[in-house]
């Protein structure tokens, strides 16, 4: 099973970042939520606490294998504003890792230079963030080791998405009728 990381920072989308944690925990994967703020409990972008798993600053993500950011404002903001992150994204993005983002993260994405040419979905209004990328109207879309989202309404489908990616159609397909998901 894969080893995920779910980056959270005050301010983040509260949906977006435990939508997918649920789906990827139902297919069996370890996933691990790590505060970016030098603290456990986050507090999301509607006031929200979220009791992080681990702290940044204890995590090196070397066995990491998918590199989650939910979106929302300012989270999102936060995000890109973290060296240690970006830093850790800049190597897990060579090393072939995937890196998912949804809503606004994708323009931390696109900061980093990890869109140019793919396909890439993101937040409307905020698509010129996405620096070089072939922005599409779907509500997620994974190119190479990419996947982007594009908000709230697409947290399931991204979640499944990435099932999908790691553990085929068929399990993603099972993980949807268990959540009766209709979409």
């Amino acid at each position: 099973m894969a080893k995920i990381y779910v980056f959270l920072a005050d301010g983040c989308e509260e949906v977006e970042a435990m939508t997918p944690v649920d789906i990827l925990r139902r297919a069996g994967h370890t996933v691990c939520t790590v505060s970016i703020t030098g603290k456990e409990l986050v507090t999301g972008a509607n006031g929200i606490r979220l009791a992080a798993d681990a702290l940044l600053e204890n995590v090196d993500g070397n066995d990491g294998d998918v590199f989650l950011l939910p979106g929302g404002m300012p989270g999102t903001l936060h995000l890109g504003e973290c060296a240690a992150l970006t830093s850790m994204l800049k190597v897990k993005y060579q090393e072939g890792k995937r890196i998912a983002a949804i809503c606004a993260a994708p323009s931390v994405l696109g900061a980093l230079g990890f869109l140019q040419g793919r396909k890439a979905v993101c937040y409307p209004g905020m698509e010129e963030k996405l620096t070089g990328a072939q922005v599409q109207n779907v509500p997620t879309v994974s190119d190479g080791n990419i996947t982007t989202a594009k908000g709230v309404g697409a947290a399931i489908d991204f979640g499944l998405e990435l099932v999908r990616l790691l553990d085929g159609q068929e399990k993603a397909l099972e993980i949807k009728e268990q959540i009766v998901y209709a979409g």
